[in-house]
């Protein structure tokens, strides 16, 4: 890929996080959105000063102004690589679930992702650029009390293997992403979280790896799937 300037979401926690890190080590230039960088790593704010990270403060839920700040920096910008890094997820039995939580797994998991590719993939056509949506292995298989979540995932990993299909002839990669139980934040609203066993979940940073092995991968071959598990599985109860 010429472009080496990539736009990720998701970019102040997780995996997010930690593959911003790992692309402005290999000199990439980096747009992260999220919603708060107070807690912005020094390395990131160093890289910042350098013009080489720049944090976009957005909130993806409000979908006007979102995608308005989206298609002016597609205007000023060449992108060469989109990750669609963002998630959110609510779990328990499915008649548990407000509308208002359903909404907000649909937009952040699977609309925003689907209209950042519409934005972008003009530009994303003339760098052959790359597309990398980190899904779930929960598109794979059947989720009881994740059923909407499992959806989402399913709908984004699906959606991504017929966008490639349809731009593959332009020279643009699409690599879906899809892991099992890791150590982030995502499971908040969960009663569950990792296992206390290291071999029982993924780090940020192996998924991270991944990203940057489909990145690096010849112009002659896209990497269009990776699914990531721990050796174990097996989850840890919360305690009220």
């Amino acid at each position: 890929m010429d472009c080496r300037t990539v736009l990720l979401t998701g970019a102040t926690s997780g995996i997010g996080l930690a593959l911003a890190g790992r692309l402005l080590s290999e000199n990439y230039k980096v747009y992260g959105i999220g919603r708060n960088f107070e807690q912005m790593p020094e390395s990131l704010r160093k890289a910042q000063l350098g013009g080489k990270y720049v944090p976009m403060p957005l909130d993806m839920l409000r979908t006007g102004n979102f995608y308005e700040q989206m298609r002016l920096l597609n205007k000023r910008e060449d992108i060469g690589c989109l990750v669609n890094c963002a998630g959110t997820a609510y779990y328990g039995l499915h008649e548990t679930l407000n509308p208002a939580k359903i909404h907000e797994m649909v937009t952040v998991n699977l609309e925003v992702p689907m209209v950042l590719c519409q934005i972008f993939m003009r530009n994303l056509k003339k760098n052959h650029g790359h597309i990398i949506q980190i899904s779930s292995v929960t598109a794979k298989q059947a989720s009881p009390r994740g059923c909407a979540y499992g959806a989402t995932k399913a709908g984004l990993t699906a959606f991504s293997e017929s966008l490639f299909e349809e731009a593959r002839k332009y020279g643009v990669k699409v690599t879906v992403i899809h892991p099992e139980m890791t150590k982030t934040n995502l499971y908040r609203h969960a009663d569950f979280c990792e296992s206390v066993r290291e071999d029982a979940y993924l780090l940020p940073e192996q998924i991270a790896d991944a990203v940057m092995y489909a990145l690096s991968a010849p112009v002659t071959m896209d990497v269009a799937d990776v699914t990531l598990v721990p050796q174990r599985r097996e989850i840890r109860r919360k305690t009220v």
